[in-house]
């Protein structure tokens, strides 16, 4: 079996959380590197997107719903060269661009989890906990994830308030990042 399952837990964080975890991080988990990242969701049925970084770039879909905790994902890296013929060819499809997320990305491992610390453009700042997992581990994955969460202090947001949060930035996203 393979580990195409994202388990996650997030939560919208304060810049003085940002900080303290930012500092915490630092200290106690191996740092990964700080990126610049580009995201469009693009408007079609699933949650297909396109993403650049500073090495690469993706497409990927994530089955199920946006703020799910668990879903199946399939990522397919490309050259970040070809970030813009990869938007021409979801344009000729009919699939427009939905939101565009730009955000950086402070990246460690924890213990054996992904940890995040993102700063989005008119969004805001977030702390992300993810664990790749099969679909039998992934429970399992969810609870050291919601353990780690509390070691941190830190209560994750409700789905709601993403959902509440997402739902503004969808109808207002141009606005905010000053496209």
């Amino acid at each position: 079996m393979s580990n195409n399952i994202e388990v996650e837990v997030r939560t919208f964080v304060t810049d003085a959380e940002y900080a303290r975890l930012a500092e915490f991080f630092a200290v106690n988990a191996k740092p990964l590197g700080a990126d610049e990242q580009t995201t469009f969701y693009f408007d079609v049925p699933q949650d297909v997107r396109i993403q650049r970084n500073a090495q690469y770039a993706k497409l990927w879909l994530k089955c199920g719903k946006i703020h799910d905790e668990q879903r199946e994902e399939i990522e397919i890296r490309f050259a970040r060269e070809d970030f813009e013929k990869m938007e021409t060819l979801f344009a000729a499809l009919g699939y427009g661009v939905k939101i565009k997320w730009f955000r950086r990305r402070l990246s460690f491992e924890w213990d054996g989890v992904a940890v995040a610390l993102d700063d989005t453009k008119g969004y805001g700042k977030i702390l992300e906990l993810e664990i790749m997992a099969d679909q039998d581990a992934k429970d399992q994955a969810l609870e050291k994830l919601r353990q780690k969460m509390s070691e941190l202090d830190i209560a994750p947001t409700t789905r709601q308030e993403f959902d509440r949060r997402y739902e503004e930035y969808s109808a207002d996203w141009r606005t905010a990042v000053g496209d």
